[in-house]
């Protein structure tokens, strides 16, 4: 972890950044996090858009072999499953990642076949704003409307500005409670679409909004020593605010501060780096429609094919440490309360701790998960399984405090009580 070698004053000068400059990470923190993001694809998964998409905003190797796999493998599965099971939001994140790659999103070719990634994005948005409109909640999430506003506004396909009005009387509902990365996706689609508006009481709608997200944000910043909601909102709130000086000027952002918080912090998660990196290297989404592929980009070493997974071990055996799990559900059918006590290797994920109690007793402690962009995400547990159209999904808190971590990810400490709860959203 860099904070340990460098202490703040010496991360404050690497920043490099000042009121009137952009704000760009050393290059050496740059190529770091490129190359884990870079090992972290494996072939036995599904390729991830938001992977190539930070390759190719942060100078990622556009002629090496994983940003070619990448690339075959999302207009593979855009072709396969976009009109079938894919979200608004993967459908979005799909187009993105090829306009970020000089590919036309309305001509994808791949497996013989040729789709209309565009027309498929609008029916799903569509369908997503007939939801809001009718229900006031979106058929998924705000963040995925967020992130279908953001692709057909920089493809310029038309059919953004009516969602951007809706998002933006969202955001300014003083009875919304929208998560800092929901914000800052918003906050990204309605700055894409203010370029585009004519009609004055739109572009003045807009304007407010971006106005009074992104200085929540930087009231927050000031507030918290530089953190924006938890480490991993950092990189789409580092982004909008990139995106939206415009809007909050003649305010300043101290982006210093705010990467020293950054830097501070040992990134591991894929998406989280993913999201992390166009901001560190003064970008943001809304650069993907202007980018040179022609230009040469390899800022980082760059990896061969096959790949395979690294074990990371030193073979020395790890201390054991007691973890508490308790299951609860006071939501629906028959409620119930289970607690254990399991015992791992320190240094075990949520998720080992899970696998243990469920190995241990399978009839109580069972569960599924399901993998994501983010890591495997729990679907059900003791047979009770979350689902979209109840909004309802398993929780998991420590000291009454929601986890900022997924269960692949977050690291119980030798005592410490994890709660997993049915919730709604």
């Amino acid at each position: 972890m860099l904070a340990v070698a460098l202490g703040i004053g010496v991360l404050l000068a690497l920043v490099g950044c000042t009121a009137t400059e952009d704000c760009v990470a050393p290059q050496d923190k740059v190529s770091q996090l490129l190359q884990h993001m870079e090992e972290s694809v494996n072939l036995e998964e599904a390729a991830n858009p938001s992977v190539l998409l930070a390759m190719n905003l942060a100078g990622g190797d556009s002629d090496g072999p994983i940003h070619k796999w990448l690339l075959q493998e999302i207009k593979e599965e855009a072709v396969r499953r976009a009109q079938k099971d894919m979200t608004s939001g993967q459908v979005a994140l799909h187009v993105l990642a090829l306009l970020s790659s000089c590919q036309d999103p309305q001509q994808v070719h791949a497996l013989e076949q040729t789709l209309n990634l565009i027309r498929v994005l609008q029916q799903k948005t569509d369908e997503e704003m007939a939801k809001l409109e009718a229900e006031g909640i979106p058929k998924t999430t705000l963040y995925s409307v967020g992130l279908d506003t953001l692709a057909l506004c920089l493809a310029e396909a038309g059919g953004a500005q009516g969602p951007s009005v809706a998002l933006a009387k969202q955001l300014l509902n003083p009875e919304s409670h929208i998560s800092v990365d929901t914000q800052a996706m918003v906050a990204l689609a309605l700055a894409c679409v203010y370029n585009y508006v004519e009609l004055q009481d739109v572009q003045d709608l807009l304007r407010e909004a971006l106005w009074t997200v992104s200085n929540s944000f930087l009231d927050e910043q000031e507030k918290r020593n530089g953190m924006i909601g938890n480490i991993y909102s950092m990189g789409l709130a580092l982004q909008a605010l990139e995106a939206t000086r415009k809007f909050y000027a003649p305010r300043e952002w101290d982006c210093a501060q705010a990467f020293s918080v950054v830097y501070a912090h040992d990134y591991q998660q894929p998406m989280a780096i993913a999201q992390l990196l166009p901001a560190l290297v003064g970008r943001s989404y809304l650069d993907v429609a202007g980018l040179d592929c022609a230009a040469t980009k390899n800022t980082s070493p760059g990896r061969q094919l096959p790949l395979s997974p690294v074990l990371g071990t030193h073979g020395i055996p790890r201390a054991l440490i007691q973890v508490h799990y308790s299951i609860t559900n006071t939501l629906q059918g028959k409620h119930f309360h289970f607690s254990t006590s399991v015992e791992v290797p320190s240094d075990s994920t949520l998720l080992q701790v899970m696998e243990v109690a469920a190995e241990e007793d399978p009839k109580t402690f069972s569960f599924q998960t399901e993998q994501t962009s983010w890591g495997p995400f729990v679907t059900s547990i003791h047979g009770l399984a979350g689902s979209t159209e109840d909004r309802t999904y398993w929780q998991f808190l420590s000291a009454g405090n929601a986890l900022d971590e997924g269960v692949g990810t977050y690291k119980p400490q030798d005592g410490e009580h994890i709660q997993a709860v049915f919730s709604t959203y």
